[in-house]
């Protein structure tokens, strides 16, 4: 049976363009389109979609609201089709706070402008959001009571150790919910989200408003310090380097890795090399296996290894791979991630 997706969009235009995009798929149907949220809303009904691709700025009602609204009483994997602009990516991280799946770029009205990649991008992602766990965005933490994690001041007393986090698909809110719960005396954290580069700021930004710990986007040379986590740039691959007794990062450009770049595995293979067993290595939900060698790696040279489980990730495959593979010490649901980091880092 192919995947059954529904195109959302004001524009005439975005809307044909999407379907034809689409249409050459064998194992994806475009059962309807619709100019705005009232529309979608009775198709939805009567069509049932595996997939909805959701225009964010639409007239009558726009896409945020109508997502909040279409999660709590029929939730359905949704891809936002989004301007990746600052103001688009501070709209598109609302998006995936209210349960959107993913998000693909605005395709240009002439289809062969450069639009293989974002064809091919958005039938990867229509594939994943098909089998993904949509619940898992809106209950994933549910067992947690949001507190930060205690009792673990001595921990400050050393810079040697590191925490690694890799995410992907289902990442943005995975990532929040991990570092929410990271006290201030928590070793430095280093993080790679795939995402473009004009929403890493913006994510960095968001989370820091949220956290006890300082969020930032990484920058070229800076130290990895307690209770701080850097986030790496969109565009450039991160690694960790050491300079006499402190750690720092350094950022780079070169090929993707994995299919990625930023790479978690880049990340984890480097950490892997310059911490190792003062490490923990961190691999959250994601589509594919990036991230799966290099925690590997870090299991090799003695880091502290953790995936989340299948039941809480919205994408069960990065750390999938990495299970497979040998790499991960622990398995744990998304709501234990933070305590099971520290019983790990008291281990050490």
């Amino acid at each position: 049976m192919p995947i059954k997706v529904l195109i959302v969009d004001d524009s005439a235009t975005a809307r044909a363009v999407l379907k034809e995009i689409l249409s050459d798929a064998d194992d994806i149907e475009v059962v309807g389109v619709a100019p705005d949220a009232y529309v979608a809303r009775d198709k939805i009904v009567q069509l049932r979609p595996d997939v909805i691709c959701l225009d964010v700025e639409m007239p009558r009602m726009d896409g945020i609201t109508f997502l909040k609204k279409l999660m709590k009483h029929m939730p359905t994997p949704v891809i936002m089709v989004s301007s990746l602009t600052r103001k688009g990516a501070q709209t598109t991280l609302d998006a995936l706070d209210a349960g959107a799946i993913d998000y693909v770029e605005k395709p240009h009205s002439n289809i062969y402008d450069g639009s293989n990649e974002i064809k091919d991008i958005l039938l990867e992602k229509i594939r994943v959001a098909s089998k993904a766990n949509v619940k898992k965005l809106i209950t994933a933490s549910l067992p947690s009571n949001g507190e930060v994690v205690k009792g673990i001041s001595s921990l400050a007393e050393t810079t040697k150790k590191v925490i690694a986090i890799g995410a992907s698909t289902g990442g943005t809110e995975a990532l929040k919910d991990v570092l929410v719960k990271m006290p201030s005396s928590s070793p430095g954290i280093i993080i790679v989200q795939h995402m473009p580069p004009a929403f890493t700021a913006a994510f960095a930004q968001r989370l820091n408003t949220l956290c006890e710990i300082e969020v930032k986007e990484a920058k070229n040379g800076e130290f990895v310090e307690t209770g701080k986590a850097l986030i790496a740039h969109g565009a450039y691959h991160m690694v960790l380097r050491r300079s006499g007794a402190r750690y720092y990062v350094e950022l780079g450009g070169g090929p993707t890795v994995s299919g990625h770049k930023p790479s978690v595995d880049v990340m984890f293979n480097s950490v892997a090399k310059v911490a190792g067993a003062n490490a923990v290595g961190v691999i959250l939900t994601g589509m594919g296996a990036d991230g799966a060698k290099g925690m590997l790696n870090m299991h090799k040279n003695g880091a502290k290894t953790i995936a989340q489980d299948e039941g809480s990730c919205v994408v069960f495959g990065m750390p999938k791979v990495a299970i497979e593979l040998g790499g991960v010490d622990k398995i744990s649901p998304l709501f234990n991630i933070p305590n099971e980091i520290f019983n790990q880092l008291k281990k050490m």
